[in-house]
């Protein structure tokens, strides 16, 4: 508990409340309270939270995407927010009918003694895994400690095993070796949102005590996921030729021109490998850029649309909206509310 706190003079707090003492230290203060912490220590004031059920989403399909059938989560039992995305993560994979293989573990300690443990205990894990697989770690320093694994066993990062964090903490990720993909929350959200909960409780509002759950951004690809696990050589080879090439403008026969095989074969594969087809996974792979380009920059959706390699902007609307449920407006406004001013890339 910080000594300071018994004897501050202030008028409201934000806090990550992670233990008893703090709960009891915060609570006896008896101040418009904003809760930034999974533990919900203090179930009587408001929480503003990442979403944890969104997260395992972004990331289940990221990996899904990729075409794992064999899946893996890396955890902590002492947070809440660990056991979420493990508890969110494991029902997708059972929705989806594949397998999910699950590590959690208590936070290793300071000594180097409970470090090396712990890590044998996680290459223990890692070696009994069926291959290939793409492993969820709950946050990035997890992954660091799975891709340590990886390397001490002699494993290969992402042929055998695909690693992906959460938090997208950038010095780590592109240290890492390979370079960690990584789910991305919008932490700046979360500030907003807790000032914004307790401006309105100073204020006199009442603000009943309820989860504000802040939706990640999108996912960082780096190398640590940079595989394709199907099981074909040429719908691997053909959905490698998409995702370089779909926003250049090609239509499957474009596609058809890359790998040696028939559209009537092509489009029976992808069907049973990835449950689209070729067609659908040129348009899901614009979509996806496109929402990057409403969210993060101010280009018109003339310019995106050209970006993106759809013709015309209607054509773009049509197709974004039949993707979302939303306009790319609609989209962009609700990006716009959900990130602070100057969030906004070129």
């Amino acid at each position: 508990m910080p000594h300071w706190l018994s004897g501050w003079n202030g008028d409201g707090i934000i806090a990550r409340i992670e233990n008893r003492n703090i709960a009891r230290a915060v609570a006896e203060r008896k101040l418009p309270t904003v809760d930034l912490s999974a533990a919900r220590l203090l179930p009587g004031v408001p929480w503003a939270e990442t979403d944890d059920a969104a997260i395992a989403k972004l990331a289940f399909d990221h990996l899904a995407d990729r075409g794992f059938r064999h899946l893996g989560f890396c955890g902590l039992s002492d947070y809440n927010w660990s056991v979420l995305r493990c508890e969110h993560f494991r029902r997708l994979a059972a929705d989806a009918r594949l397998d999910c293989s699950v590590h959690v573990t208590k936070a290793a300690g300071a000594r180097a003694a409970d470090w090396a443990a712990d890590q044998d205990e996680l290459a223990a894990w890692i070696q009994g895994l069926p291959k290939p697989v793409g492993v969820l770690a709950c946050f990035d320093i997890r992954g660091r400690q799975v891709l340590d694994a990886c390397r001490m066993l002699g494993v290969r990062v992402p042929d055998e095993v695909a690693v992906l964090g959460v938090d997208n903490d950038t010095i780590l990720c592109e240290l890492a070796h390979p370079p960690l993909s990584s789910v991305v929350p919008d932490a700046n959200r979360t500030g907003y949102v807790a000032a914004d909960l307790l401006s309105r409780m100073m204020a006199g509002q009442r603000v009943p005590p309820d989860a504000h759950l802040i939706k990640p951004q999108l996912v960082v690809a780096r190398r640590s996921t940079d595989a394709l696990a199907i099981d074909d050589a040429d719908v691997s080879s053909a959905v490698a030729f998409i995702r370089e090439h779909a926003c250049d403008g090609i239509g499957v026969e474009q596609v058809l021109e890359a790998v040696p095989l028939s559209r009537r074969v092509l489009e029976s594969r992808f069907k049973r490998f990835l449950g689209r087809t070729p067609h659908a996974e040129i348009i899901r792979v614009q979509v996806q850029r496109a929402r990057e380009l409403l969210g993060h920059t101010d280009l018109p959706l003339k310019t995106i649309a050209q970006r993106i390699g759809i013709p015309h902007p209607e054509y773009l609307s049509v197709v974004f909206k039949r993707a979302t449920g939303q306009s790319p407006g609609a989209y962009r406004r609700e990006q716009r509310l959900n990130s602070p001013a100057g969030d906004v890339i070129q």
